[in-house]
Parts: structure tokens; C-alpha cells; sequence
């Protein structure tokens, strides 16, 4: 049996592969995959950011382990994907300056089925500092996933504690619209981040959500010193975004 590591990172080499060969004719080159649980990101690419003892170098893509629970499969794809278009600017063309995603990349990205938008949605800016992409409906990258999310390929391992932002970012995610055949639909933890965001009702942005109650059959009720409630997993353990408590089973 596969220790946790194994697991985890024979499912991203995997993952790795199969995109590599579909969306890049497999000319991209072997990289570190690590999981870092940056603020404010899903992932990076960090260029010849690691160095072995015999002299040789090799690029980092970072994956947040964070979103694995409450974002489905295809929302972890879409960021590799997306790291990995760096990673073949980075060998293959003329990356842009410091964060910035040029006008290379972003057509890179359209031709592999993903449109890169500073909002993540149609009609936002295609290069910028900041960027996001969404999924085009009939691309190469809808298709591979399609081809590669089967009952045998999932991601065994996700984080049991996701910070409350991550969790909102979560029940946004425009992979929950997309078919389960392709790594969307439900995520790990989608009935929980239904259940926390209708309770408290408040989004990101101080705006009232309306968002449908899960059926909390076989769910605890969790409750925080300063009056909030969520409903989860038996084994949940949260942290209050207000008061900095920690969540307790009632």
C-alpha cells in the first residue's frame, strides 16, 4: 500500500503526464510539484527553483492543498494546467516581466482550452499581474480531463482544515457548473461549504448569499464562542474568520 506521500504525489505526476501529453505534445520537461499553502493563490511556477547535489536544476510548480477539499478535481487541474503554460513559456518562449502574463501566454493558454480572464470570467482582461482562466467548453482541456478524471484517477488526500476564504472560494467555483465526467460537480467537502456559507449567510464581500441548504443528516453542529454555527464532518476542526476560536461540536 501507498504511504500518503506516494499517494499524493504519484496522483499529481500522473495528472502531470496526461496534461503534458495532450495539451503540450509531451515536450514540456520533468519539474518539482510541491504543495504550499500560499495566501490568496491556488499555485505558482517558480523557474530553476530547485538544485540537486550532482548540479543539475529543475523548475517548481506549487499546488494549494487547501482547495482540494472544497473545489473539485477539475479546479486543481485547471491550475496545474495553468503553472504548467509557465513552465512551457519558460522553456519555449519569452515569459513576461516579473508576475506579469503576457500576450505569449495568454494565447497559449486559449489554444490548450482555457481562456485567461482577470476576473475568471468572460470579459475580463486576457494578460495582467494578476490572472485567472476559465474552462472553454469543447477544448483541449475539458477534453484530456475528460479522458483523464475516471473511478480510477482522483486526488486520495485533501485539508481537513481550509481557512474560511478558501472555503468561500470554493462554493464560487465555476467547476461545481462543469460534468462530473470531467472532474466537476460535487467537491470532498461541498455539502459542508454549503451548509457554512448559508448559516452565516455573509460572502467575502459583506453581501447576503443565497445559497440552497444541504441536507444535514449525519452532519455535527459546530458552535463558536462569539454566537456562530456551521454543520460538518465529525472530525472537522475550524477555526472562527471573527474571533480567531477554534469551532466546538455541540
Amino acid at each position: 500500500m501507498n504511504t500518503p506521500t506516494q499517494a499524493v504525489y504519484m496522483e499529481l505526476q500522473q495528472a502531470y503526464d496526461h496534461l503534458n501529453a495532450v495539451l503540450f505534445d509531451a515536450k514540456l520537461p520533468a519539474c518539482l510539484i510541491t504543495l504550499q499553502r500560499e495566501k490568496h493563490t491556488y499555485g505558482y511556477f517558480s523557474s530553476k527553483r530547485f538544485a540537486s547535489i550532482a548540479g543539475s536544476t529543475t523548475d517548481e510548480i506549487a499546488l494549494n492543498p487547501a482547495y482540494f477539499g472544497v473545489t473539485p478535481i477539475l479546479e486543481t487541474l485547471q491550475t496545474l494546467a495553468h503553472e504548467m503554460c509557465h513552465l512551457w513559456q519558460a522553456h519555449f518562449g519569452t515569459p513576461g516581466r516579473g508576475r506579469y502574463h503576457n500576450a505569449q501566454w495568454a494565447s497559449k493558454m486559449e489554444g490548450m482550452g482555457l481562456m485567461p480572464s482577470s476576473t475568471g470570467q468572460p470579459g475580463g482582461a486576457k494578460t495582467g499581474d494578476c490572472m485567472a482562466d476559465y474552462v472553454i467548453e469543447g477544448g483541449l482541456f475539458i477534453e484530456a480531463c475528460k479522458r483523464l478524471v475516471t473511478n480510477q484517477f482522483h486526488l486520495s488526500w485533501y485539508d481537513r482544515f481550509p481557512p474560511m476564504p478558501v472555503v468561500q472560494a470554493g462554493a464560487r467555483s465555476a467547476a461545481l457548473q462543469m460534468p462530473e465526467d470531467a472532474g466537476g460537480g460535487k467537491s470532498h467537502l461541498s455539502d459542508w461549504v454549503a451548509n457554512t456559507l448559508a448559516d452565516s449567510a455573509i460572502s467575502s464581500d459583506g453581501n447576503h448569499q443565497n445559497i440552497p441548504m444541504a441536507n444535514k443528516s449525519n452532519r455535527v453542529k459546530y458552535s463558536c464562542q462569539c454566537g456562530s454555527n456551521i454543520w460538518g464532518k465529525p472530525d472537522l476542526r475550524v477555526l472562527c474568520q471573527q474571533c480567531d476560536c477554534s469551532f466546538v461540536a455541540v
